[in-house]
């Protein structure tokens, strides 16, 4: 994977401090890079996204639409008493990449 090092710069500096987990990812599902939200979930580079947590949790996936289409995708999701909206979004320039983070992870929004 010869992901450009700018862009694992400009991932850092966008989504570092987001209060939610961030993961970039290669389309293979090795994950690039964490926010310090996602590594506090046990994120890290190297691992395959669909490594952590229950298999049922990946079902629905919509990385390789987003992939496919090159357009942000995101549906809504309730886990236990959390609803979440996860979303995939794929990176200019870099079509086999993209950034994939659920917003209702860690904070309640309502």
């Amino acid at each position: 994977m010869n992901l450009d090092t700018k862009v694992i710069e400009a991932f850092q500096l966008m989504w570092e401090n987001f209060p939610e987990p961030v993961t970039l990812v290669h389309k293979s599902r090795e994950v690039i890079a964490v926010n310090t939200a996602g590594a506090a979930f046990g994120r890290t580079p190297g691992m395959r996204c669909i490594e952590q947590g229950a298999p049922e949790a990946h079902r629905g996936c919509l990385a390789n639409q987003a992939l496919q289409t090159q357009k942000a995708t995101y549906k809504t999701i309730t886990r236990g008493d959390k609803n979440i909206i996860s979303y995939w979004l794929p990176i200019n320039g870099f079509p086999d990449y993209f950034i994939h983070f659920g917003v209702g992870v860690t904070i309640d929004y309502q």
